[in-house]
């Protein structure tokens, strides 16, 4: 077949040309060799005294021309497209644009034929050419400097101008509009060439605006038009005004019946929104209204836009459009909008009873889909509104009633109920009228969520947890609460089952503590911990952001967590810190109790639990014996001052591992020379990705003053390469009142620490 094409092309008749070029670009592509056979046969044609065979080889070599095709014959493209002929020249364009696309580096040999490209009258030259001069433009930020040097611009500006303000043309004209292809190539070009330079954007910012304001929008090509217009205003540094100009055609845009105009200007307007934000908001009503549009689609980005156009001064007419929208819209959509609302309320709420009942609400309408965070975030926020408990326990109460479906509700109520079921009973409410509730008859309805089908093993374990408090809350009913918390000794959920057996242990042993233990919970701290891990980009690599070890004051190490010691990186190849948490001790008083209710607190007051130990990834230290690991400092490896600076000094010692040579072990120790001392002390520590570095924890997080003591903290590093070592240093500490931060880089390591 291939051999027919071939014979076919070489024929002397242009019927049989025709044929052999159409099955070559259909049956050929540029992976097969018998391209080298038909590169002659296109030379040859391209100098044919015909035009029209001349435009079947142009349009054979532009389809499925190879890098080696294009290269030898790019020199007879060059030549048609300086031609004077029409016909030639706009298909010679569009044949350049695809040996510019196999071989760049021939952009150039076409440059000189682009310069009178653009003063041909032929609107299918006119067209090609624009496209020729976009790709240029687009492959080489070289050729997009010099077309904006030589002025390009006010020549696509004329060209534009004249399409808008011609007369009625039969030739070009579509839907009453001259030439709309041309119009919406030149208004792609110019985004190009306006981005970022202030020049060609001030030189076209009239035509915009006359292209925005002249154009018909009764018909879809004129909606195209403006549609490349609007993206061309926001892309380039236009003017305010037209700016808003830009917005408000999109804002008509909505209004259309054309559910693909409908979804590209809500598209558009997600983009602007934050930098345009007060231009969006006016048309803030039509966007909500496309929230109740049947295409789930426009329904998606109106909600994605909605959310972002919430701010202090709407949240409450917003929040009602989006629980409105939540309640009745498809399940697909329930999470992400429940989330949404979660995040505008925690941002813009305008008070905690308002927080509250908006949290409440969505858990009530799209509890099943709300992310798993919710019912502690919930949590969280009821107990920090000290004044609304007696009202939120209420409310929670009253959801509840006979529907248990919505799990995440149950859940938070059944551990407000534990909490504060005291002014539940006692009727404190003060917000709302109160309702008359008996102890009884809040523990039968904590025991149907234990019985119901439809509660998990996680919401029968609070409302386990939950009759347990009440033990100390209410009074009359200790035996009851006794008895149920004994059936469940013996339940076949392992969960339950542990729960009840600590529980009986405090009604028996430990019944002393029991109050002290089951007491309020007080004010929590939001802080995110094993939050989601950052990532750096570094050299191609993507590498986990170094872990920060900060020790809260009373000595214990809290989880590591991602830090913004992102900024320290910088784009060298770090490798990440492994940190090690500490094993704290449990006070003598009630230890036998910790051993069997884990970390629950032994006192009235508020202590800092133990941490578990972090399960780590295997570290290349963990082979080597305990002891002797390190041979003595005296062995010849002098100290380095690593830092100094505003009275705080970091010494560096050094000791070398007797087993395995590659593993150094640096010292370090921070003193503090000023008359304060320094609080909060945050040592953290980077190298690059050829070492392995293991951060241990510090003595302490307080640098006495007046050098009247010192922090040590303890660094391994593995360097099988015997690379000479870099780090760089972070610091961040409490001096006189100010938090401080400083940044740092040990290059002056002794060679005797890493040879």
């Amino acid at each position: 077949m291939l051999i027919f094409c071939l014979k076919l092309i070489a024929s002397q008749k242009f019927t049989d040309k025709r044929i052999g070029y159409l099955g070559a670009m259909l049956l050929l592509d540029e992976r097969q060799d018998v391209h080298l056979l038909m590169t002659n046969c296109i030379k040859n044609d391209l100098n044919h005294s015909t035009q029209y065979v001349q435009g079947l080889a142009l349009c054979t070599l532009g389809c499925m021309g190879s890098s080696e095709m294009c290269r030898d014959l790019a020199g007879e493209v060059e030549k048609l497209l300086k031609t004077s002929n029409s016909y030639l020249r706009k298909k010679a364009a569009l044949c350049a644009v695809h040996v510019i696309r196999k071989v760049p580096e021939l952009m150039e040999m076409f440059l000189p034929a682009t310069r009178n490209l653009l003063n041909e009258k032929n609107h299918g030259v006119l067209h090609t050419s624009v496209v020729l001069l976009t790709e240029m433009c687009e492959r080489s930020p070289d050729m997009l400097a010099h077309f904006r040097k030589v002025s390009l611009v006010p020549q696509l500006v004329r060209i534009l101008k004249n399409l808008i303000m011609s007369g009625y043309s039969p030739e070009h004209d579509v839907s009453g509009i001259s030439d709309p292809f041309l119009q919406v190539r030149i208004l792609r070009l110019l985004r190009i060439l306006g981005r970022n330079d202030d020049d060609s954007s001030e030189a076209m910012n009239d035509i915009l605006a006359q292209v925005a304001t002249n154009t018909e929008t009764s018909k879809n090509v004129g909606n195209a038009i403006l549609y490349e217009t609007v993206l061309t205003i926001m892309d380039i540094k236009s003017e305010s005004g037209l700016r808003v100009l830009a917005i408000n055609i999109l804002g008509r845009f909505l209004l259309n019946n054309d559910k693909n105009i409908r979804y590209v200007a809500l598209t558009s307007l997600l983009k602007t929104v934050q930098t345009d934000h007060n231009a969006v908001q006016r048309h803030r009503s039509t966007i909500v209204d496309c929230l109740k549009d049947l295409d789930v689609s426009i329904k998606r980005r109106a909600m994605e836009l909605s959310f972002a156009l919430v701010n202090g001064n709407n949240v409450r007419g917003m929040m009602k459009e989006l629980l409105y929208f939540l309640d009745s819209c498809e399940p697909e959509f329930k999470a992400d909008c429940a989330s949404g609302i979660f995040l505008a309320a925690e941002k813009y709420a305008p008070s905690k009873r308002w927080h509250i009942d908006t949290v409440m609400r969505v858990l009530t309408m799209a509890g099943s889909y709300v992310r798993d965070d919710a019912v502690p975030s919930l949590i969280q926020l009821i107990t920090n509104s000290v004044e609304m408990h007696a009202y939120t326990v209420q409310r929670l109460y009253k959801a509840i009633l006979g529907d248990y479906s919505q799990q995440p509700l149950v859940q938070v109520a059944a551990w407000c109920i534990g909490e504060y079921g005291d002014l539940l009973v006692s009727g404190q409410c003060e917000e709302e009228p109160p309702i008359q509730v008996t102890e009884d008859e809040v523990l039968d309805i904590l025991e149907s969520i234990l019985i119901s089908n439809m509660s998990a093993s996680v919401t029968r374990g609070y409302a386990l947890t939950a009759i347990m408090k009440l033990s100390t809350r209410f009074t009359c009913n200790v035996n009851r609460v006794k008895k149920v918390v004994s059936i469940y000794s013996s339940s076949i959920d392992v969960e339950l089952q542990q729960r009840a057996v600590e529980y009986n242990a405090l009604f028996k042993k430990y019944d002393h503590m029991r109050p002290a233990l089951l007491e309020r919970m007080p004010v929590m701290e939001k802080v995110t911990i094993n939050g989601p891990t950052e990532i750096v980009q570094s050299n191609g690599e993507t590498e986990s952001a170094v872990l920060e070890t900060k020790p809260p004051p009373s000595g214990l190490q809290p989880v590591s967590q991602a830090s913004d010691l992102l900024d320290l990186l910088g784009g060298s190849d770090i490798t990440p810190v492994i940190p090690t948490a500490p094993t704290s001790k449990p006070d003598s008083t009630g230890g036998e109790l910790l051993d069997l209710l884990g970390d629950l607190n032994l006192t009235g007051s508020p202590v800092s639990a133990p941490v578990p130990q972090i399960a780590q990834p295997p570290f290349l230290l963990d082979g080597l014996p305990s002891q002797p690991l390190f041979s003595d400092i005296a062995a010849g490896i002098p100290s380095i001052t690593a830092y100094n600076k505003n009275g705080l000094k970091i010494d560096f010692t050094f000791e070398r591992s007797n087993t395995n040579p590659s593993v150094t072990l640096i010292t370090i120790q921070a003193s503090n020379s000023t008359e304060l001392d320094m609080t909060d002390f945050v040592f953290q520590a980077a190298v690059p990705k050829t070492f392995q570095l293991q951060l241990l924890s510090p003595s302490s997080s307080v640098i006495p003053a007046f050098n009247s003591g010192t922090i040590t903290q303890v660094i391994k590093v593995l360097n099988p390469q015997k690379q000479q070592l870099r780090m760089r240093i972070k610091l961040t500490y409490n001096h006189k009142g100010s938090a401080i931060q400083d940044l740092a880089e040990v290059n002056n390591f002794p060679s005797q620490s890493w040879q």
